[in-house]
């Protein structure tokens, strides 16, 4: 595995994210609450902001990745974290990357997500703001925050309109129900479906875009 030389030290360690460097120029981010089936909690929030910022201004790194560990990409918010919170009073605002930092990004370098299982609601919506979405066969999509009363707002219904479509995203937004990877792939959220190695997969694609111009690549 590389280990690069840093203009700037990447932000202090979180228990929950790993952080890796698979290749030059390659930033590796997996979500770690498998048991949790990588829901992302506040701290999560704010750690991965801080991190895709510090990625955008790291000169030797030109793309990224993102997965996760377990049967789970990730399944969206801590919701008993959230119910607590909200029995404190108002919640801290949300960092304004979005949800996991990438809903909102607004980062110039391209970040790839590799989906290896469960990519519901806050999952899904980082997804819709990726630059490229790799999936495995046994990846499932969905926004399901309609089945609890809740609703899709960290950026993923205006862009999930024009990714597949008003009458798709409709669909997702309106019946929560899940779409299998392949679906996902036809309908324009997946870019490629793989049986097997979807991590992989992702870093033979950055190696390509890392291969390239970096004055194309980071628009």
């Amino acid at each position: 595995m590389a280990t690069p030389n840093f203009a700037s030290p990447p932000p202090p360690a979180n228990e929950n994210i790993l952080v890796s460097f698979p290749k030059p120029s390659i930033l590796l981010v997996t979500l770690n609450r498998p048991n949790d089936l990588n829901c992302i909690n506040a701290p999560m929030h704010y750690y991965l902001h801080s991190l895709f910022a510090w990625f955008d201004n790291e000169p030797s790194l030109l793309c990224g990745i993102m997965t996760g560990t377990g049967r789970a990409f990730c399944a969206g918010a801590d919701l008993k974290e959230w119910n607590k919170s909200n029995e404190n009073g108002p919640s801290r605002a949300a960092p304004p990357s979005g949800f996991g930092g990438l809903s909102r990004r607004t980062g110039k370098k391209p970040v790839i997500c590799a989906v290896n299982g469960i990519c519901f609601g806050g999952g899904c919506e980082m997804i819709i703001n990726a630059d490229i979405v790799l999936a495995d066969s046994k990846a499932v999509f969905g926004l399901p925050e309609v089945k609890i009363g809740v609703v899709a707002l960290a950026g993923a219904l205006t862009r999930v309109v024009r990714t597949v479509g008003k009458q798709r995203a409709m669909e997702m937004a309106l019946t929560g129900r899940p779409l299998p990877a392949q679906e996902a792939r036809e309908w324009g959220l997946v870019n490629k479906v793989v049986e097997g190695g979807v991590v992989e997969e992702a870093i033979k694609m950055a190696e390509v875009i890392c291969a390239n111009s970096p004055d194309s690549v980071i628009v």
